[in-house]
């Protein structure tokens, strides 16, 4: 059981899938349902300060190879053309919405990016990451609720 919870937690920190993955991933193996929300949801908020950390400090570092740059380029670029319109925009509320859509390329991942490339402040950023975390972790587990007693 503490097995299948930690996969969970491992899932919602994955860039792979983020808590919109750890929850459903919990709930199908039984895990409680609440203990399952929790602890996906805080797990993918962890996410958000280790990847301020490392845009800020170690990725400074990691651009002076040619292939690491070349890749920080590419995803800054389409962090900017998907969404950098409306965050840039709509600042707080903008990011909030982007990290809240429970739909793969958005997320908290895709929000530090956002908050780092228009430099938004991070206490602001922090929140807003944190509650459209929330928000989708609500849709997610919902979602994942009804469907799985419709199934049964």
């Amino acid at each position: 059981m503490i097995k299948e919870f930690i996969i969970a937690m491992l899932w919602s920190i994955s860039p792979f899938g983020e808590a919109k993955v750890g929850i459903p991933y919990g709930l199908i193996n039984g895990l409680n349902i609440y203990w399952v929300f929790v602890l996906c949801f805080l797990a993918n908020v962890l996410v958000f300060p280790i990847m301020i950390f490392f845009l800020e400090k170690i990725n400074s570092y990691l651009l002076r190879w040619n292939f690491y740059k070349k890749a920080a380029i590419f995803v800054a670029r389409r962090a900017k053309t998907g969404s950098g319109n409306k965050i840039e925009k709509y600042g707080f509320w903008g990011l909030l919405f982007f990290v809240m859509l429970p739909i793969p390329g958005t997320g908290v991942y895709a929000g530090s990016i956002a908050t780092y490339l228009f430099k938004i402040k991070k206490r602001k950023a922090f929140v807003a990451n944190s509650v459209g975390i929330f928000l989708s972790s609500v849709i997610v587990w919902s979602t994942t609720l009804l469907t799985m007693q419709g199934v049964s």
